[in-house]
């Protein structure tokens, strides 16, 4: 039997088909829509934008500018497909700054839907361009101010089957208020209206500052919550706010990332954003981070994305460490601290707990080495120098309290401080493990009478894989027959310690995931030691032991948090105890 085979027919798409294909990678939703028109007002150079909306973008989006406006050839030209003012030339497409380049956006949109265009220059008459369905409906004269208007009425009208998929009204709306916010974060220069079926939902006056811009948003509330970030890498610049660590988790999660002026999507910069928060906060946790990241045009491609919502970079993990840098750095600043009120910044003739806390150049009566404690938290590889090193930078003390036996205290000029003691002492014991995990080694003390401990089997195949590690804590140990070991040596952080207990405990933290990274298993060894040796709450301090451990949590690179997502610091500032009291 014979077969019929037949061969395909390549043929070229009629033109509104191509359009509608286009549109299809244009034009989403109404979100889509405004986002390309108030992308187009920006580039015009408008300084005031005004949007207005009718059943989330459903029945009608308006987009009216103060830019530059067009003349009545141009305004004509604007509706063809591939029509662009951004680029002449591929070379341009390296560092394009323009938010619009592909010169599809107005065809793409007058092709599903009635798009009318009401523009006019300073020198100019103004002029109307009518599109409807992909065909030029008409040009004519209008008299109207410098400036342009596109509005959009019945989106997919003539597409059915992709009007059908649009969601409801009061959903479409929340998509555009997404996009609109981040425009609005990204222009901070620009003022931005929002009507939404009569109302006004958004008026945001030019902002100095991505805070300003953020408490015109959510709030000063969420304002506060977060701490500026401000780093050079190189050639790379990483600015903007991320979440003050005690916060994270207390409300709902903010993400906004710019390359080079650009809003884009790109996990590999949250990720790395997330990384810097390592022993800041709780596992799960994931805090609200608003970056803008600067670099040369050359190293970055935003040409790889139908509606530029992505970019590819030619040095990617350079990048990454980075933003990881620079948010680390942030949050180890006194403005990382929790608060409790508005505390405004130290004044820099002050003792502050910034990066690296500011102690380098403070100078007062060096810190003398008065008691057993003081070895203990200073993070040095030889405990015999602690005092030398403390003498040597002449670190400035405040005058110090401790109350409740838990917290330490001083006052600063806008503010009230309060120092957990036990977690100021594990964040101090962590940073000092982890240097000694990494290559160095920490101080022991041989026992009198060596201690015997009998660990269940997982433990002592715990034991076995990371002696090195415990040695180089301080630990020295064997194994003494069965699943028993012998202890001749242990860490000393301070009198109190229980070198049982935090042994014990250390062993049951490495008896879970053997599969772990070597920097995971360091560090969750470097925690649990950490905050089993550290001194607790109820502990009564003497004044030379708390001005030991003031001095150690200011060389730390994150004093304001411990290893376990808490504050080591309280700043409670003086507005906030008269406001309690009734004094304002």
């Amino acid at each position: 039997m014979n077969s019929i085979v037949s061969t395909p027919t390549i043929a070229v798409l009629a033109s509104d088909v191509a359009d509608r294909i286009a549109a299809g990678e244009v034009v989403e939703r109404p979100a889509s829509v405004v986002k390309e028109l108030v992308e187009n007002a920006l580039d015009a150079g408008a300084t005031s934008v005004d949007v207005d909306l009718r059943e989330g973008g459903r029945a009608s989006i308006r987009v009216s500018d103060d830019g530059h406006g067009m003349d009545r050839a141009n305004a004509a030209r604007a509706v063809e497909r591939h029509a662009t003012s951004k680029i002449r030339d591929a070379e341009d497409l390296v560092g394009v700054a323009s938010f619009g380049f592909r010169g599809e956006a107005l065809p793409a949109i007058g092709s599903v839907s009635h798009l009318t265009i009401e523009t006019a220059t300073d020198d100019g008459a103004g002029v109307t361009v009518e599109v409807s369905g992909g065909i030029l409906a008409g040009v004519r004269g209008a008299a109207r101010q410098r400036g342009t208007s596109v509005t959009v009425a019945s989106l997919f009208y003539n597409t059915p089957a992709r009007q059908k998929f649009l969601r409801g009204a009061r959903s479409e709306w929340r998509a555009v208020s997404e996009t609109l916010t981040t425009l609005a974060l990204v222009r901070r220069d620009v003022r931005f209206t929002v009507s939404h079926d009569g109302k006004e939902q958004m008026r945001l006056p030019v902002a100095a500052s991505l805070r300003v811009r953020v408490a015109a948003l959510w709030g000063n509330e969420v304002a506060e919550r977060l701490v500026a970030v401000d780093d050079v890498s190189g050639a790379i610049r990483v600015s903007g706010l991320v979440e003050r660590p005690t916060d994270v988790g207390t409300a709902g999660r903010r993400v906004f990332v710019t390359v080079n002026g650009r809003a884009v999507r790109d996990t590999g910069m949250v990720r790395a954003a997330e990384a810097a928060y390592r022993t800041t906060i709780s596992a799960g946790l994931r805090p609200s981070v608003l970056l803008e990241i600067e670099l040369p045009g050359g190293e970055v491609d935003v040409n790889v994305h139908p509606a530029k919502a992505e970019v590819r970079f030619r040095d990617r993990w350079t990048v990454e460490r980075a933003v990881e840098r620079a948010v680390r750095r942030s949050l180890g600043t006194e403005d990382s601290a929790a608060a409790v009120g508005y505390v405004r910044h130290f004044l820099p003739t002050e003792p502050a707990f910034g990066s690296p806390l500011g102690v380098e150049s403070l100078r007062d009566t060096p810190v003398a080495a008065p008691a057993p404690l003081l070895d203990a938290v200073v993070p040095v590889a030889d405990s015999a120098s602690a005092a030398t090193t403390a003498a040597a930078e002449q670190i400035l003390v405040p005058p110090l309290s401790q109350f409740h036996r838990t917290y330490i205290t001083f006052e600063r000029p806008d503010a009230l401080v309060l120092i957990d003691q036990h977690s100021a002492h594990e964040r101090v014991l962590y940073e000092r493990f982890m240097q000694a995990l990494e290559g160095g080694q920490s101080s022991s003390q041989r026992l009198l009478f060596p201690l015997t401990l009998h660990l269940a089997p997982a433990e002592a195949e715990a034991f076995e894989e990371s002696r090195a590690l415990f040695a180089q804590l301080g630990y020295e140990a064997e194994a003494f027959g069965g699943s028993s070991i012998v202890v001749h040596a242990v860490p000393a952080p301070h009198p109190r310690f229980d070198a049982e207990r935090c042994l014990r405990d250390s062993l049951a933290a490495l008896t879970g995931d053997r599969s772990a990274s070597t920097i995971a298993k360091h560090e969750r060894l470097a925690a649990t030691v950490a905050c089993k040796a550290a001194i607790k709450s109820g502990d009564l301090l003497a004044p030379e032991e708390m001005r030991a451990l003031y001095v150690a949590l200011a060389r730390t690179t994150l004093p304001a948090h411990d290893v376990h997502g808490r504050a080591t610091i309280l700043q409670l500032g003086w507005d906030e105890l008269d406001r309690r009291f009734g004094r304002r």
